[in-house]
């Protein structure tokens, strides 16, 4: 990058908010994946307006701007692919506004997921959204990435509580979507197009999220299983009752051995498959449903249902959930994380179909996640040392992906596209499909400076 253009954009920051060296901008290479690419400059923007004045320097020099929140994604959607300018969002960390009366939160998009959490719990209210990560990602890059979690199965999305965003459009206007209102059909819904598109149509600035008041009650548990079959046909039953729980999390009997030591109780080792299930609501409703719950586990022959005693003792096997993905390389020093969904009723073929990829590839595949939303993280576990293991490695996301084709799923429920998951866009979409969203790309990024390289797969030379 020419230092006329550094200059430029230092003037519009400030000097202490533009990093430079070689050391400082490797570390903003890369995200959780094992992809890296050393961005030209690092620029920590403090406002709408000095992010639409970089925005327009791009255009001007036809460089790259990739917006990067806390770098916690999956696919490498903020990995600089092709250089330039990585926008990081950290000085945006401001929540601006919490209203017990409208319900509603207004927050910048570098806000911690965990932080918004915890201040709108002090005015006894929810923001149900709960990714894995959510002590160190952002709302916007969960906004950008149509982020989920294990609450979705009652409460739903993080796209399902975005009323409204201010967004910088990759020609530098600044434009406002959607309203502070419950219901708005005014024009087209552009608040959702910009949900889940990665920073490929814009920098997100401001977010208005719907709350909820606190659940008066919650209740957790852990049901014990002998086979993977019994925990899965389980969860179909529980969905089918009326005990609506607010999330059911599966764990294979590899995910087990990875977290055991953190459960807040000792698991017998004929358990080789464990439900996690949470109810909320209304004190008296929550309890019939509780009740309800463990009865289908009985008669289901769960030969282990352990109750959380308190509210320290749910948190315990909540925080185990939370930290399966990196307690999985206790097995294999590399994996490939895949975030692939299925229509509720077909999860147990999913599971089964993954176990038998695993056979003929001869290698170690992991279930766990979202049972609750037909959500399975499929963590394929390799040494990329061992160049067999290596090339099985990657065979097998192609056979995993041809299985959610079979199944009617999908190649993502949480974690988007990015980089790794764009060469198998076809497998999913229509080419008629593809061509209209490269359109629409092309609509609001006419010199393609936002974020270029991801979620469509290159085109051939």
């Amino acid at each position: 990058m020419q230092d006329s253009i550094i200059q430029e954009i230092t003037a519009i920051v400030g000097p202490e908010h533009v990093l430079t060296s070689e050391e400082d901008r490797w570390t903003y290479a890369y995200d959780a994946t094992d992809l890296a690419k050393l961005p030209d400059l690092v620029v920590f923007p403090g406002s709408a307006e000095e992010i639409a004045a970089i925005v327009k320097l791009a255009n001007q020099h036809r460089f790259p701007v990739v917006p990067r929140g806390a770098g916690t994604g999956r696919v490498g959607g903020s990995v600089p692919i092709q250089g330039g300018v990585v926008l990081v969002t950290k000085r945006l960390n401001r929540i601006l506004e919490i209203n017990p009366e409208d319900l509603v939160a207004v927050v910048e998009p570098g806000v911690i997921t965990g932080v918004l959490k915890r201040a709108v719990a002090a005015h006894n209210l929810y923001y149900p959204p709960d990714p894995g990560s959510a002590d160190y990602c952002t709302i916007g890059g969960n906004v950008a990435t149509g982020a989920g979690g294990v609450m979705a199965v009652l409460h739903g999305v993080t796209r399902d509580y975005v009323l409204a965003l201010t967004v910088v459009l990759p020609t530098g206007e600044i434009i406002e979507a959607g309203a502070r209102t419950i219901k708005s059909v005014v024009g087209y819904d552009l608040t959702r197009l910009f949900l889940g598109s990665e920073g490929t149509l814009g920098v997100i600035t401001r977010i208005v999220l719907r709350l909820m008041p606190q659940p008066a009650s919650r209740l957790s548990l852990a049901a014990g299983f002998t086979t993977i079959e019994a925990a899965l046909t389980t969860v179909g039953q529980v969905l089918r009752s009326t005990v609506t729980p607010t999330a059911i999390e599966f764990l294979d009997k590899s995910t087990i051995t990875c977290v055991r030591e953190m459960l807040p109780f000792p698991l017998p080792p004929e358990v080789t498959a464990l439900l996690l299930v949470m109810v909320d609501g209304h004190i008296g409703d929550v309890a019939e449903r509780f009740r309800r719950l463990k009865q289908i586990c009985r008669e289901s022959g769960a030969p282990l249902i352990l109750e959380a005693r308190d509210a320290a003792e749910a948190e315990k096997i909540w925080a185990a959930r939370k930290v399966i993905s990196p307690t999985t390389l206790k097995i294999r020093p590399n994996k490939v994380s895949e975030d692939v969904a299925v229509p509720l009723g077909l999860i147990p073929h999913l599971v089964a179909g993954v176990e038998e990829i695993a056979r003929q590839r001869d290698l170690l595949i992991i279930c766990y996640g979202h049972a609750g939303d037909g959500n399975i993280h499929v963590n394929i576990m390799f040494d990329r040392t061992d160049p067999r293991e290596r090339e099985a490695a990657h065979a097998s996301v192609e056979d995993l992906f041809q299985l959610v084709g079979r199944l009617k799923g999908t190649l993502s429920g949480e974690h988007g596209i990015g980089l790794t998951k764009a060469p198998y866009l076809a497998m999913e979409l229509s080419e008629a499909s593809i061509a209209l969203q490269k359109r629409l790309k092309l609509a609001f990024d006419p010199h393609n400076i936002m974020n270029p390289g991801k979620i469509f797969p290159p085109t051939p030379p």
